[in-house]
């Protein structure tokens, strides 16, 4: 491959802790595949959203970036545009670089719909969203296109949010689809899950988990065991990466 930083092409994902990353060897695996010797995609791991502009200055051929948690939103007073669609969301998860301009795009947003459509039934009319991040604000974008009714859940609830300790019976009767944004549950800890009254799940409802390692998390297992529809967060980052190599060579 060569000294990364020599690259012409450079990509790269913008996170923190961000060891555990989906981007870094899915581009390299397919940069490899296309023989595109002269493309790199690294991780870039910052501690602190400040040290993005240094990031950006100091990275020779930097052409695009991917941005992950916590920085979904934190990035944005940094860059020169927005997209219309990541505008509306308020939060990026790709950003692409074109001289002096940094322009934002959502890219989530798409990956989540065209992984969750599949998967909708009639009934599924009502959603509950765990978790307030940057994620989650890409998949209420998309429940509002498709007609979902949904409510976000929270540990600490703005105006019209639920607390966990608010999901009940009656409340997992009216809303069928539960889609997890929040980290828990993820590798290693794996057996961490949403604080949820799990014995009321059945089979008209279907588990959503952004997250994908591991493959089954604690909240799908628990869906699955009950007879509910459940989906992974892998084909999402598929069809998001996918899109985002689109607009960067766009």
């Amino acid at each position: 491959m060569g000294n990364i930083e020599n690259k012409k092409n450079r990509f790269g994902l913008v996170g923190k802790n961000i060891s555990y990353s989906f981007s870094k060897g899915y581009f390299t695996q397919k940069f490899t595949d296309m023989g595109l010797s002269e493309h790199s995609y690294e991780n870039f791991d910052l501690q602190h959203i400040n040290e993005f502009r240094e990031l950006v200055r100091n990275t020779k051929g930097l052409k695009g970036l991917n941005v992950t948690i916590p920085y979904k939103e934190e990035v944005l007073p940094f860059l020169t545009g927005l997209d219309d669609i990541a505008g509306q969301i308020g939060a990026v998860n790709t950003i692409k670089l074109r001289g002096e301009e940094l322009i934002g795009y959502n890219t989530d947003a798409y990956g989540f719909q065209k992984s969750l459509e599949p998967f909708l039934a009639k009934h599924h009319t009502n959603a509950l969203i765990l978790g307030t991040g940057g994620a989650s604000k890409a998949v209420a974008f998309v429940l509002r296109e498709l007609g979902i009714t949904y409510r976000f859940v929270s540990r600490n609830p703005a105006h019209d949010q639920i607390r966990y300790t608010d999901v009940n019976g009656e409340t997992l009767r009216q809303y069928q689809i539960i889609i997890n944004c929040t980290p828990l549950g993820t590798f290693p800890n794996v057996a961490q899950k949403p604080a949820l009254p799990y014995p009321f799940f059945n089979k008209e409802h279907l588990l959503y988990d952004l997250i994908y390692n591991p493959s089954k998390t604690a909240f799908l297992l628990e869906g699955e065991s009950r007879g509910a529809t459940i989906c992974n967060g892998l084909r999402m980052l598929e069809l998001q990466a996918e899109k985002a190599w689109e607009i960067w060579n766009s």
